[in-house]
């Protein structure tokens, strides 16, 4: 399924819920779509982060995950 489709799907849903409620069906659906959007989000979130590099002053550069690793120590 596509992002957009899901979203829309996700949105229909939402305002069913709001204006006349979900049959249990529905609120099955509605909790996959939610899992499978969030999986998506966390999934992005996490290859954005992944791409992050930290200039240093001193011109050094590493990326996100070796920083956070020398700043825990």
């Amino acid at each position: 399924m596509e992002f957009q489709e899901l979203l829309q799907e996700i949105n229909a849903l939402a305002k069913k819920k709001r204006e006349e409620g979900l049959t249990e069906e529905e609120q099955k659906r509605q909790k996959e779509l939610y899992a499978i959007y969030l999986q998506g989000f966390r999934k992005q979130v996490k290859e954005r982060l992944d791409n992050v590099d930290v200039t240093y002053p001193d011109g050094t550069v590493k990326s996100l995950k070796d920083a956070m690793k020398k700043d825990k120590n």
